[in-house]
């Protein structure tokens, strides 16, 4: 088995040392700016093209080296990937590090002034005549290759790993629910991310994650990389035409400012129910004050973490496929009369292209990965979509004496994942146009955390 997995390593990276392959625990970081050319579509085109760039967009990865065949994470300052493109990138990533793509979780930051990319929905509007709107595939296929090559580059460059550190810092008026429920206990309206309903400022805060979530990687007194774990959406405004990284990517880029040598890489918590609605209009000035609030929040997990020895024997990965329960697995006649339907706005259209793509998807036998990441006595989870918060905390409910961390927002094909309460009570979030699952979906994916979580090392 040790000889399969080196072979593997070998063809792809072959300038690599022999005792590569023997070397005890290691990580490899790397970067790619990902910014579209001006003109690109964003955030699937429910948002004006670029027509500026404010700041970059990066991905930002680490490959873990030593525990048997590498595990890759990685985080894209895009709005979201799904079906063919979140698959897709997994595979040029495991082909290009020697690993296979169960062992790869990509994860987008979820920007809104961002592109987004979903290769089968491209494909079936352009089919359609409307092409070029939604993604930029050639855009895409470049970024997936690029980031790919970065991985692959960055295995000369790895360095051992001694220790790791676990910490966790309050993030104050930041985030929110988004659900505000009546007296009914129906939502009463949505605390957007810039919102300006009267009572966004006045309802409490709801159920939230207040914490940031960080794990450090070091070489012995030295530290070599950080990753953070915050749930909430990222926009403070957006819809301008200006790509950028948002506070969240401003938020990273104080921590990066603070701690020169240490990559920080930032993945977006289950945060499909939270904004910073509560604490934010839109005001652009809104957008640094979020971003330093994040970053104290950061600050405050780096200060007060905890480093422990850490081995390769330590270190495990596993990942398991779910099925998901479609919302609507008979809709695909009405959808086709959408897609087709010229007089229909390219909004409506291309959400029923979406929908079309995840039935047929699921009706294929098609899966989702779920994994878990164990470092030592900690966890970290990586889910799919715009996951309600609710699963976050359960997941922490699961090991209440463990550290215990999650990225959500991985493959994007399912969009809203509600709670099975949430779905009779309403609101935008598990509406039929954003929401492709229905409510035996908590039980889905609690069934694989709790499965995940209980799996030794």
């Amino acid at each position: 088995m040790k000889r399969r997995r080196f072979s593997r390593a070998l063809l792809a990276a072959p300038w690599l040392p022999l005792r590569a392959a023997e070397d005890g625990l290691r990580i490899a970081t790397f970067e790619v700016d990902i910014t579209p050319p001006l003109g690109s579509p964003l955030c699937h085109g429910n948002v004006p093209p670029s027509k500026e760039i404010l700041t970059p967009l990066l991905a930002r990865g680490i490959v873990i080296l030593g525990a048997g065949d590498p595990i890759v994470l990685c985080a894209m300052d895009w709005v979201a990937l799904a079906n063919q493109s979140h698959l897709g990138i997994r595979k040029a990533i495991a082909q290009a590090v020697g690993t296979t793509d169960d062992r790869v979780a990509v994860h987008t930051v979820h920007q809104h002034d961002a592109p987004g990319s979903d290769l089968d929905t491209e494909q079936l509007l352009a089919a359609h005549g409307l092409g070029g709107r939604f993604s930029n595939e050639a855009l895409d296929r470049r970024v997936f290759q690029a980031i790919a090559d970065a991985a692959r580059a960055s295995l000369g460059e790895a360095r051992p790993v001694t220790h790791a550190g676990f910490g966790t810092g309050t993030v104050e008026k930041v985030a929110s629910n988004r659900r505000v429920l009546g007296p009914d206990g129906r939502v009463a309206f949505s605390r957007m991310s810039a919102s300006k309903h009267p009572q966004a400022a006045t309802a409490p805060e709801g159920t939230i994650d207040p914490k940031v979530r960080l794990v450090s990687f070091w070489q012995d007194g030295t530290p070599l990389a950080a990753l953070t774990y915050y749930a909430t959406h990222p926009m403070s405004y957006y819809g301008r035409g200006g790509v950028n990284w948002d506070f969240i990517g401003g938020a990273r880029a104080l921590m990066d400012a603070a701690f020169p040598g240490v990559r920080f890489i930032h993945f977006n918590g289950a945060g499909g129910n939270i904004t910073a609605g509560k604490y934010n209009d839109g005001d652009p000035a809104n957008r640094a004050v979020l971003a330093s609030r994040v970053a104290r929040g950061m600050q405050s997990a780096w200060e007060t973490q905890k480093k422990v020895p850490l081995s390769a024997a330590e270190v495990d990965w596993r990942a398991r496929p779910v099925a998901l329960p479609v919302r609507h697995p008979d809709g695909e006649p009405r959808l086709l009369a959408v897609l087709a339907d010229d007089a229909k706005p390219f909004a409506q259209r291309a959400f029923a292209a979406r929908d079309l793509v995840f039935i047929r998807r699921m009706a294929a036998g098609g899966t989702i990965p779920v994994g878990r990441l164990r470092l030592g006595s900690a966890n970290i989870l990586h889910l799919p979509a715009e996951l309600f918060v609710e699963y976050q905390l359960a997941a922490q409910a699961m090991r209440p004496d463990e550290f215990v961390a999650m990225a959500a927002y991985g493959d994007n094909a399912p969009s809203y994942i509600g709670t099975a309460i949430a779905y009779t009570q309403g609101g935008y979030e598990v509406g039929d146009h954003v929401s492709r699952v229905g409510p035996a979906v908590e039980a889905v994916l609690t069934d694989a955390m709790k499965e995940l979580l209980a799996s030794g090392i």
